[in-house]
């Protein structure tokens, strides 16, 4: 599959608006891997994911290995890339997780806003 470089308004909305979204990182082959489930902020045009486990996360060092996989939520399916986010976006990117996932308590929120899980932003770029 492949498609634009940036994500249309409605891939925007429907993503970022998801709980959550599925993520499957490419194997060394190119074939994609096992789906998980992950929590996804959207800051104006851009996605982003953390793991809630820092950098131990196993999709996590897999994502950061192959640096390609594939996306899905609310009906939206993409291959993307995995970049390193502009680190100047920090602040923002904590500030939509507070955001949109603050209901579950600061249990699992705090973890996702804390240094471990930030050094783990990945942005997905659709490729």
């Amino acid at each position: 599959m492949t498609g634009p470089t940036t994500w249309t308004d409605d891939e925007l909305t429907r993503i970022g608006d998801a709980e959550e979204l599925d993520i499957s990182v490419s194997s060394p082959d190119g074939s994609p891997g096992r789906p998980t489930s992950v929590w996804v902020v959207r800051v104006g045009n851009d996605l982003y994911v953390r793991s809630w486990r820092g950098a131990s996360g196993r999709w996590y060092q897999r994502a950061r290995a192959s640096g390609e996989g594939r996306v899905r939520a609310d009906g939206v399916e993409s291959d993307v890339r995995f970049t390193a986010p502009d680190p100047g976006r920090r602040d923002a990117i904590d500030q939509a997780y507070r955001g949109k996932y603050g209901r579950h308590g600061d249990t699992y929120v705090g973890p996702m806003v804390g240094e471990q899980a930030a050094a783990t932003t990945l942005q997905l770029v659709p490729r």
